[in-house]
């Protein structure tokens, strides 16, 4: 199956972002060392205060199993610290606070080399074809833009971020509402008839197209399995190599947008392919 599209920018997903394997183990196993190394570092403190914020957000919620942070700046609470992230990874949430720290702790381990980002074995060349050709690539995940950043600064396949014009997290919105592709567009000053998103989750797809964008589905391999009738709405593909461009998009000029999860086969013969933050863009430096 092939898909020959004509766009400017392109938002994708580029690996099995191996957080319950690698990275979520990672940030519980080696928190409270990153607490104690970083105490007194102008981050840990603002993310401690966040964390902090929050427990006491959760606690007037009534969130159950809650654990508190007690006020201050002593050491001594780090075993508070380290038992409210537990508890928070143990649920699956995605705070804001708790993104961060686990953030900071993910950069020691790239940085030592402990940690490489996962990326499909077709991301580096297609990469280079789409920058080459004048296409601009973004990446939106639920991941941090600083998380993002580390996983292609420290990939399998080298330093990506060179590749990369912006990234965007949830501080834009939830994957999941159309409204956060609307705002993406916004930023990034272009139409849903110029951008193409690829992703492997029905219902981003879904967000996604309400907001007017082109849409490829990713069936790659870990993925949840789609449905038939969610392989009926969509284009799917299983490798950056089906995705073509029908022509090649003028370097000094604006591309149509490609915002993926994932991409030769024409968009036009399927049915239809088409926090409250401000909305934000990371530009990479080059």
């Amino acid at each position: 199956m092939n898909v020959a599209v004509n766009m400017k920018d392109i938002h994708l997903k580029t690996g099995s972002f191996n957080a319950f394997d690698t990275l979520f183990p990672y940030a519980l196993k080696n928190v409270e060392e990153y607490l104690k190394n970083n105490w007194n570092e102008d981050a840990t403190k603002t993310v401690v205060a966040a964390l902090r914020e929050q427990a006491e957000e959760d606690k007037k919620a009534e969130v159950e199993g809650v654990t508190t942070i007690s006020a201050g700046d002593s050491e001594d609470i780090i075993p508070e610290i380290v038992k409210n992230v537990e508890w928070q990874m143990s649920k699956d949430r995605k705070t804001g606070s708790l993104k961060t720290l686990q953030g900071l702790v993910w950069a020691k381990g790239y940085k030592d080399g402990t940690i490489k980002g996962h990326v499909y074995d077709d991301v580096q060349k297609a990469f280079e074809q789409w920058t080459e050709s004048g296409r601009k690539i973004y990446i939106y995940s639920s991941g941090s833009v600083d998380a993002q950043k580390l996983l292609f600064e420290h990939s399998e396949q080298g330093n990506l971020l060179k590749y990369l014009a912006g990234h965007y997290d949830t501080k834009i919105g939830a994957k999941r509402e159309k409204e956060s592709y609307e705002s993406i567009l916004k930023n990034i000053e272009s139409s849903g008839e110029e951008a193409l998103f690829l992703t492997d989750v029905y219902a981003e797809a879904k967000a996604a197209k309400e907001a007017g964008l082109n849409v490829v589905l990713l069936d790659r391999p870990g993925n949840v399995e789609l449905s038939e009738e969610e392989r009926k709405e969509f284009t799917v593909i299983t490798t950056f190599s089906d995705l073509a461009f029908e022509q090649e998009v003028p370097k000094e000029e604006n591309g149509v947008a490609a915002i993926a999860n994932g991409g030769k086969r024409k968009i036009e013969e399927t049915a239809e392919v088409s926090e409250e933050d401000q909305a934000q863009v990371y530009p990479n430096k080059k």
